[in-house]
């Protein structure tokens, strides 16, 4: 698809959810001169290119697509009118995730992902993220960083259900715990996802099953090929997780308190669901 072709398409799918769940946004005094449709248009397709900063995203379509928006102002008045949207963008996403999962997710597979905020050597004397940032390790990738961890909740189709940041030193399953899983629903997770008697009490008093593989020095009940089947399904997790990072960047905290971060992070989800509707 061209770039001018795609951003229209996306411009007409916001235009027309932007409609249907939010017709008076503003009670008083006069609108801007580029529409609120036009400026998470911007946001959208700026990240779908791989442009997660608010200056170069502005900078690019002020540049290339002046034709596409002919009101754009200065830089300043498009980040205002971006972050006064943000709850218009979790709206769209929420009666986008009814629209892609009509029936709820009753299969997930569940996962995390390091967000270092500094380099390591500089950990000790960051004051980014003071008192949320902690020492964590990734074993994917066998590093300590020091920063947060992205929980990723999706369904089996790829469509991102939930997704949550927390310190890097905090549990796993814990955070499972507190997103939206279903009940009666069967999560998949790696092996940091194995669970203690107490904990698979918790998650059986939710009504989750969690089915994660086992060690070696443990005894699996489960036959050879569901052990199988059920990996390999988890696998699709890593995909998108790959998406977010290398595409959208999730991964870069490009933000200094939690409430610009949660805004960039609700952003990144809202890009990756609507390219799945488009």
């Amino acid at each position: 698809m061209l770039t001018e072709d795609y951003i229209t398409e996306v411009y007409c799918f916001i235009d027309d959810m932007m409609k249907e769940c939010w017709k008076n946004i503003r009670k008083r005094g006069p609108g801007p001169k580029l529409s609120d449709a036009e400026v998470i248009t911007m946001e959208i397709a700026g990240e779908s290119l791989g442009m997660d900063c608010d200056k170069t995203i502005h900078r690019y379509f002020r540049d290339h697509w002046r034709h596409l928006f002919p009101n754009l102002g200065t830089r300043t008045t498009f980040l205002r009118q971006a972050a006064n949207l943000w709850r218009v963008k979790q709206e769209i996403r929420r009666i986008l995730l009814t629209r892609l999962l009509p029936n709820g997710s009753r299969i997930s597979i569940v996962d995390g992902f390091p967000m270092p905020v500094c380099g390591f050597r500089r950990a000790h004397f960051s004051k980014l993220f003071k008192g949320e940032a902690t020492y964590g390790y990734c074993a994917a990738k066998a590093m300590t960083y020091y920063g947060l961890k992205g929980h990723l909740l999706i369904d089996l189709s790829g469509i991102i259900v939930d997704c949550t940041v927390a310190s890097a030193n905090i549990d796993e399953r814990e955070m499972l715990l507190e997103m939206h899983s279903e009940p009666g629903s069967i999560v998949l997770g790696d092996k940091g996802y194995i669970c203690n008697k107490t904990m698979k009490a918790e998650f059986g008093a939710l009504g989750i099953l969690l089915h994660t593989p086992l060690r070696s020095n443990m005894k699996d009940d489960r036959s050879p090929e569901e052990v199988k089947a059920l990996n390999n399904q988890r696998r699709l997790i890593e995909t998108v997780i790959a998406q977010l990072t290398e595409r959208f960047n999730a991964e870069k905290i490009r933000a200094r308190d939690l409430w610009h971060l949660t805004v960039r992070i609700s952003r990144k989800l809202l890009a990756h669901s609507i390219n799945c509707c488009i």
